[in-house]
């Protein structure tokens, strides 16, 4: 089954919101084997909502809509559709009492707009929203099936969750698909694609790889598709067995996660503890890691030692340390990294300590000099690196290479490799 996305709204094309909608959508339509072809954001305009209507018709056998289904009058969606699917809007009692309950449990005044929520195309099926006051509606027109929701994203998860999905799963398939990712760090993307040329010129025309590159990483993905789901799986896993095989001093993860995660995970298996000593990063490596869930079994906390101050009375950075080589310098990221694991008593330590830019940089140490040190169980760490200007790109390799490293350095300790 093909499927395309379309969210309405122009917040959407100013860059005032971001469109995750979209991103969650597709993510449920894969894990249920539904194949997106195309994500389209248009604005809140009839012709614009009716071009995207009839230029998706027979070309995907779903179309999914989000947004324009509110009360006011910048909200045309439901309008463009009828001259779109040549019906018109009629008002539903069983909806309309919805609505009424809604405001009346809410202890508000129900004014004529909230009543014309119930207003749905004619001949559509009407998916109830029992998070808000915007049904969802299903339609058809030839091949293709419309599904039209609102743009809230908790009410739209809730219908797709308890609605669409299950409507979707029920309709027969005749194509599966079979997905496998690999993560892989500490190396490019064309020496990548150059060491797994011949494996990737081997592909069969079903089964496609994609190079999805981060500033510190590489997720490989192999997207199969064929007839028979067992054949199609089997066949992209092989491929993917190769793939690992030959980037095996490279390759972090075999599945479908981000860095942070699988170091927790590992983390947390081994029975190990984290800390982090922050500087240039401000404490982003921090935050990146408490946003997994779980974390606090393995991370007992940081610090944000950004002066040199604080590197000594957080730290015990000796004085003369940060006056003979700065505090951007290899010495004192060694120090802040042993320092953070003896005063916190973990398993393992990250410092990182740089110039962000876009100012302070010398001669000697240049704006992007940063250093990043991981102190380990058996041994302590340290790598320069020198980036450019912009610092927000600065901080995020930064971030992203401290977590390279503390992998890189957790393998060697305890021989921790992937799940195969």
């Amino acid at each position: 089954m093909k499927a395309q996305i379309i969210t309405i709204g122009d917040e959407i094309l100013i860059g005032q919101i971001i469109d995750t909608n979209s991103a969650w959508i597709a993510t449920q339509l894969q894990n249920n084997n539904i194949s997106v072809i195309q994500i389209l954001s248009i604005s809140d305009k009839e012709e614009a909502i009716f071009n995207a209507l009839s230029n998706s018709q027979d070309q995907a056998d779903v179309v999914l809509i989000t947004g324009g289904l509110g009360p006011t009058k910048d909200d045309i969606t439901k309008q463009t559709a009828t001259k779109y699917f040549d019906t018109f809007l009629q008002r539903d009692e069983e909806v309309l009492q919805h609505v009424t309950q809604f405001f009346e449990a809410r202890g508000k005044e129900m004014l004529e707009i909230n009543r014309q929520q119930a207003d749905v195309l004619k001949g559509c099926t009407i998916l109830f929203n029992q998070y808000g006051t915007a049904p969802g509606m299903l339609i058809k027109k030839g091949a293709t099936t419309y599904i039209f929701m609102p743009g809230v994203p908790f009410e739209m998860k809730h219908l797709m969750n308890t609605q669409v999905l299950p409507i979707l799963c029920k309709q027969d398939n005749t194509t599966y698909l079979a997905q496998e990712n690999i993560i892989v760090g500490g190396i490019g993307e064309s020496y990548l694609a150059e060491k797994i040329a011949d494996l990737e010129s081997e592909l069969p025309a079903h089964i496609k790889l994609a190079y999805l590159p981060t500033l510190a990483f590489v997720r490989l993905r192999l997207s199969g598709t064929g007839s028979h789901k067992d054949d199609i799986t089997k066949e992209t896993k092989e491929f993917a067995s190769k793939l690992i095989d030959r980037l095996a001093d490279h390759v972090i993860a075999n599945h479908d996660t981000s860095i942070e995660k699988f170091l927790i995970q590992k983390f947390i298996r081994h029975q190990l503890t984290l800390t982090t000593a922050e500087s240039c990063t401000g404490g982003s490596l921090a935050a990146l890691i408490t946003a997994v869930p779980g974390c606090s079994a393995m991370y007992v906390g940081g610090t944000v030692p950004y002066s040199n101050k604080l590197k000594q009375q957080l730290l015990d950075v000796k004085e003369e340390t940060l006056s003979q080589y700065g505090a951007v310098s290899e010495q004192t990221v060694i120090e802040m990294a042993q320092g953070a694991k003896h005063k916190f008593d973990t398993n393992y330590a990250v410092a990182t300590s740089g110039i962000a830019g876009p100012t302070g940089g010398t001669p000697e140490k240049p704006v992007g000099t940063v250093w990043i040190a991981i102190a380990g169980e058996k041994e302590t760490i340290a790598r320069k690196f020198q980036f450019q200007n912009d610092r927000t790109i600065n901080i995020e390799r930064t971030r992203q290479l401290a977590l390279f490293m503390l992998w890189q350095l957790l393998v060697k300790e305890h021989q921790i490799g992937i799940d195969l």
